[in-house]
């Protein structure tokens, strides 16, 4: 799997999991909701924490993410914005490949030794003619590891989809409207 401009190809992966949504609201406030990473918490159940950081993983001053930049990911499965027994918490570094405002696409890879996972995440926005926004989103994930990722925990990763994309739904239309 190589940087490019476009996403990824589901069928060319162990797995893929995708999501999308139509929201009521323009392209440019559900943009800045997806890229407002200190307030994951207040909204996503999936992904409760985004941070950029350095090298050495401190967190950077400005939580603006750049082309190259560091991420550190905590998701929950099931997506939860509740702390609960049963939760699964899960921490994943990242490294943002793609950064296109005006074309409101983003992407970033996971950063293990790519001979045992390769993880690559797409996510974008098309304006829709009515005012509406199209919110997609794609991760493929690929080498041994994958397989496990396959196997145990693909379902609970659909619904952490799915709860993503319904929070930035919720979110965006939200503010959208205030």
């Amino acid at each position: 799997m190589t940087d490019s401009d476009v996403p990824p190809r589901a069928e060319d992966s162990v797995l893929a999991v995708t999501a999308s949504a139509v929201i009521d609201a323009p392209v440019e406030k559900v943009w800045e909701v997806l890229l407002d990473f200190p307030a994951y918490p207040e909204w996503n159940t999936f992904v409760r924490s985004q941070v950029v950081v350095d090298a050495h993983e401190h967190a950077l001053p400005s939580q603006t993410a750049e082309l190259g930049s560091h991420l550190v990911l905590t998701a929950h499965l099931p997506p939860s914005l509740e702390p609960r027994l049963g939760v699964l918490k899960s921490t994943t570094r990242l490294r943002v490949t793609h950064l296109d405002a005006r074309a409101h696409r983003a992407a970033w890879q996971n950063r293990m030794p790519p001979w045992l996972l390769r993880t690559h995440r797409w996510q974008w926005l098309e304006p829709l003619e009515d005012g509406k926004t199209r919110y997609e989103t794609i991760e493929v994930f690929d080498g041994p590891l994958a397989w496990c990722v396959r196997w145990f925990v693909a379902g609970a990763l659909r619904k952490g989809f799915r709860a993503m994309a319904d929070g930035l739904k919720a979110r965006a239309e939200e503010l959208a409207r205030a």
